[in-house]
């Protein structure tokens, strides 16, 4: 699965040395600093510059380190593998999902090493496929594979990645299918070198892009709406080189953090509403290092140093160190919330706050407001664990581990001839009967999407002897799809979008149902409430979908390798009508007539 990429180098002319004349009148002002209201502890955010478009930290590298869905389904559609039941095709797609995490390092003998660790780290951001593009003598070498972190990386492909320069990307695919050709970080060659990327987020005016492109001449490679950015850096004028970046993310729309690697260049940017996380830090070598999550820094023993800003570019070599600019005009940011009700890790700060702290407290409202007569609460592993260590704290009742979670489930396993009720959710959690029988049972959870877990969740509980289940979700009810890198179902099939909270607890079957009330959420936010986006939660979005993507069937079932030929490009649909699209005057979307 390995591919290996040698590609001529950029020419001289690519240097920050010139000046910066291109958007020169704008100023990147961070989002305004707050804290939760409720948190005791507050993470510092450094100061950035107001009035200032360039700013320059010189290099240190001087220390050498050690070694919407309905729409699509075929009620008849057989699957290919009769006897097998694809782990991530049934409940675990009861969850949105995060599209992928990636990573940059810059100034480490063992950047893809380095880079490896990392991804290990954000493997809960993408499980379909990984890679890395290391760079070495002024060569771009990328590995990249399908399955995860562990299974497309071993000894032998990381000798193939030498150098002081990497990124790296897992992937759980939202726009193009899981096919092998689809697995990021991407490298192209253009006129005056070579360039790799990996992106985090989804790009909602990707079908009118690629649409302008092709009528150019433009010819595409894979499905993925993260090859746009290719073709519009290699058809720019701008110069320097991450002029062109700024030159191509101005006509994208919707959400995306990326690293760029050149032969000498390592270049951050992030989107001019903040979608998707990204931030900076530090190795004691004084090599540089971009992740979407902290926890990656924490496992390869980088120092955080701050959050890559919504609108910036941060362009990193060995001439200049770490130079930061204004990538565009930047509104109020618009955070993507459920980072820290569902995707980060606990131990992640993400958008300057600790993801930990936030879920207790989620946890300590939903006991405050919506409180029940219990004997124990337990937490659906893993992501609903620290909000119900918070509603047990608040509640003053002991929490359990009433439901154990198997670690050891691939990605397919064989299902015996005669059906057992709730297989699948069986296969990953075991009801502890000594903690749940003749008990009224407290289930924390952080989200309900179409309810068909929840209720397989509740049957488990029931059956293994407790006397009441009371369900207590630690999120607003979904409403709403999302479009900017979450993969969710279309708005039908939001159980919350078609039913009332009378109507899910029915559904479900369990005894009482309560959601964390929407006001509640933002009370606690605080002043930092505006920075963030509910579109899930409210049906507002802050960049109006063009397009839509959602999962087809097959795109599960696809082993990555042999995907269906009319599922490389499927999926695409024109935006819901109450998008007002029809009225918006956009040549490029007319012409791509979606």
């Amino acid at each position: 699965m390995a591919t290996t990429a040698n590609l001529s180098s950029l020419s001289s002319s690519s240097t920050l040395s010139k000046p910066i004349s291109k958007n020169s009148s704008f100023s990147l002002n961070p989002p305004q600093k707050a804290s939760f209201s409720l948190f005791q502890k507050t993470l510092p955010k450094p100061s950035f510059p107001h009035k200032t478009v360039l700013h320059t930290q010189k290099p240190q590298f001087t220390v050498s380190s050690k070694n919407p869905i309905s729409d699509f389904f075929s009620t008849n559609k057989s699957d290919p593998e009769d006897g097998f039941v694809s782990s991530f095709s049934d409940d675990d797609d009861d969850k949105p999902r995060e599209e992928c995490g990636v990573v940059g390092i810059f100034g480490d003998p063992e950047a893809s090493r380095l880079c490896y660790l990392a991804l290990h780290a954000l493997q809960h951001r993408g499980q379909e496929g990984a890679g890395i593009v290391a760079v070495n003598n002024n060569i771009l070498q990328s590995v990249t594979g399908v399955g995860l972190v562990s299974e497309v990386f071993n000894e032998s492909k990381l000798d193939q990645l030498p150098g002081e320069m990497a990124i790296g990307h897992v992937r759980y695919s939202t726009a193009g299918s899981s096919m092998l050709k689809n697995v990021q970080p991407f490298v192209a060659g253009y006129r005056f070198g070579s360039v790799g990327v990996a992106h985090n987020g989804n790009l909602v005016n990707y079908r009118a892009l690629r649409a302008m492109l092709e009528d150019d001449g433009s010819i595409f490679n894979t499905s993925s709406d993260t090859e746009v950015v290719l073709h519009l850096i290699a058809i720019s004028k701008a110069r320097p080189f991450f002029l062109r970046i700024v030159d191509a993310c101005e006509k994208l729309e919707g959400a995306y953090s990326m690293v760029f690697a050149t032969e000498d260049k390592l270049v951050a940017v992030r989107d001019p509403f903040g979608f998707r996380p990204l931030v900076m830090g530090r190795r004691s070598n004084g090599a540089v290092v971009f992740a979407s999550e902290t926890c990656a820094l924490d496992l390869i023993e980088a120092t955080y140093e701050r959050e890559v800003y919504p609108g910036e570019v941060l362009v990193v070599d060995k001439k200049d160190g770490v130079q930061s600019l204004c990538l565009m005009s930047h509104p109020e940011p618009k955070q993507c919330i459920f980072e820290h009700i569902y995707f980060a890790l606990p131990n992640s700060v993400v958008f300057g706050k600790s993801v930990y702290e936030s879920r207790h407290i989620f946890g300590e409202i939903l006991a405050t407001e919506a409180p029940v007569d219990c004997d124990v609460v337990i937490a659906v592993p893993d992501s609903g664990v620290v909000a119900a260590l918070g509603y047990a704290a608040k509640a003053g009742v002991a929490f359990q581990q009433g439901l154990i979670r198997s670690h050891y489930v691939g990605r397919t396993f064989i299902e015996p001839s005669q059906k057992i009720r709730d297989f699948g959710v069986k296969l990953k959690l075991s009801p502890v009967r000594g903690v749940l029988e003749g008990k009224r049972v407290v289930v924390v959870d952080d989200s309900i999407v179409r309810g068909t877990t929840s209720s397989k969740i509740v049957r488990l509980i029931k059956e293994a002897g407790a006397k009441e289940v009371h369900m207590r979700i630690a999120s607003p009810p979904i409403i709403g799809s999302c479009y900017y890198g979450v993969d969710t179902p279309s708005s039908e099939e939001l159980i919350s979008n078609r039913m009332s909270v009378e109507e899910i607890r029915e559904f479900i079957g369990c005894d009482s149902l309560a959601f964390l009330p929407f006001d509640s959420l933002k009370k606690m936010l605080g002043s930092d409430s505006p920075n963030f986006c509910y579109a899930c939660f409210s049906g507002k979005y802050p960049v109006m979908p063009r397009e839509v993507k959602v999962k087809r069937v097959g795109d599960f079932l696809d082993d990555g390798l042999n995907g269906p030929i009319d599922s490389i490009d499927g999926g695409w649909v024109k935006g819901p009508r109450n998008f007002n699209i029809e009225k918006e005057i956009d040549p490029l979307y007319q012409q791509s007539k979606i």
